[in-house]
């Protein structure tokens, strides 16, 4: 019997890759399953943590195979931990060093994870690689591009964290549980008698620091890192000096807790200055931006934005965005101003400009307050939305 072509699925073990591989399985696809192992978590948990936690360990590898034997496809396990270490761990602790927050599951996404999948694709004769995230993708004959968008179930959505997909990748994937909410995956779950694996609770750690301690993490990662960045000066806007800090690369844009001193009123991380080890804190209202400029561009439904466009632009993941103007400075340049100011816009973050639903595009926050003004007002919210 002919199929609709040949996918690799990439299964992690939990409910989402599982149900995306059933699913494409009985919607007559020729499946193969593939997990990756991504890291060594014997480096990266406490050693008192008495067991592996994260996706991929041993026991989310044998809750994928036994998918995979109960509805008789293939299943195989490949090791990715160098190139996944040498570029993904590698960029996170790099961009701490530089005072900037990375986001490690774009980048796993962009360099890593696709990359690989479709490696293994091809020599394994697939036509498409599909994984469980929840957005959705189309091609739009009009504009001869393939197109990403949200996922029907807003709270799952994951199109901010794959825009760095290029069309040659979107062209070949496949993203089955864009169309359907968490609750109805994991009924499906059920339904397939995927009993292991319905219930599984979702994994938001990353995934190279299961016990979330970045902290500690980049202590291990980098020698004598807390002796050379301790006891840096913290500083306001005018460079009086209220503190000293425990070292620039533990904080973040934004932070509140955690700075030990005590002004009479709330201040927050509004500066990070790796050159010097210095700490630029403020109230609130310094932490409000309403432009920026990002680099490492990917373009996704339009080939071009030299004009200026209305867009919704998401600055964090789970961020719902906000409206404004963006348009493309330069071959791989993204200038955005938002309607009204947003807050702790954060450089090594990534900003994802929607249309609707559809990713316009994405690129890395290089610097904040420093946009050129636009020729045209931002549109108000309800214009943007409607």
């Amino acid at each position: 019997m002919p199929t609709k072509g040949r996918v690799l699925v990439a299964m992690s073990g939990g409910v989402d890759s599982s149900v995306t591989a059933v699913l494409l399985k009985e919607q007559g696809y020729d499946v193969v399953g593939l997990t990756m192992k991504t890291w060594d978590y014997a480096t990266s948990a406490p050693a008192t943590s008495g067991k592996e936690v994260g996706c991929c360990t041993l026991e989310s590898m044998n809750d994928a195979r036994s998918v995979a034997m109960a509805y008789d496809f293939p299943h195989f396990i490949v090791d990715i931990r160098e190139e996944f270490g040498n570029w993904v761990v590698e960029r996170f602790t790099s961009e701490y060093l530089a005072g900037r927050t990375p986001n490690p599951c774009v980048l796993c996404n962009t360099h890593i994870k696709w990359d690989a999948l479709l490696r293994r694709a091809n020599d394994l004769d697939c036509d498409y690689i599909a994984t469980g995230h929840y957005a959705q993708v189309r091609h739009d004959e009009g504009l001869d591009r393939y197109v990403l968008s949200r996922g029907v179930d807003r709270n799952k959505d994951q199109s901010y964290a794959l825009w760095g997909l290029p069309q040659e990748h979107l062209a070949r994937s496949i993203f089955p549980l864009g169309q359907y909410t968490k609750p109805t995956i994991r009924e499906m779950a059920a339904d397939f008698g995927l009993d292991r694996v319905a219930d599984k609770p979702d994994s938001y750690e990353i995934c190279f620091i299961p016990d979330n301690n970045y902290h500690r993490f980049l202590k291990e990662r980098v020698d004598n890192l807390e002796d050379d960045v301790a006891g840096g000066p913290i500083v306001l806007s005018d460079g009086t000096q209220v503190g000293t800090h425990k070292g620039y690369p533990f904080y973040t844009i934004g932070q509140r807790r955690g700075l030990d001193i005590a002004l009479g009123h709330p201040v927050y991380v509004t500066h990070i200055d790796p050159d010097t080890n210095t700490l630029t804190v403020g109230p609130r209202e310094e932490l409000m931006q309403q432009t920026l400029r990002a680099g490492q561009i990917n373009l996704g439904k339009y080939a071009s934005l030299e004009e200026e466009r209305p867009v919704i632009g998401a600055i964090r993941y789970n961020d719902a965005g906000a409206p404004g103007i963006a348009w493309q400075s330069d071959a791989d340049t993204l200038q955005v101003a938002f309607a009204e100011e947003r807050r702790a816009i954060t450089p090594g973050q990534s900003i994802v400009l929607y249309e609707g639903d559809d990713v316009l595009a994405g690129g890395w926050i290089h610097a904040v307050g420093t946009a050129d003004e636009p020729t045209r007002p931002a549109p108000d919210a309800a214009a943007s939305t409607a």
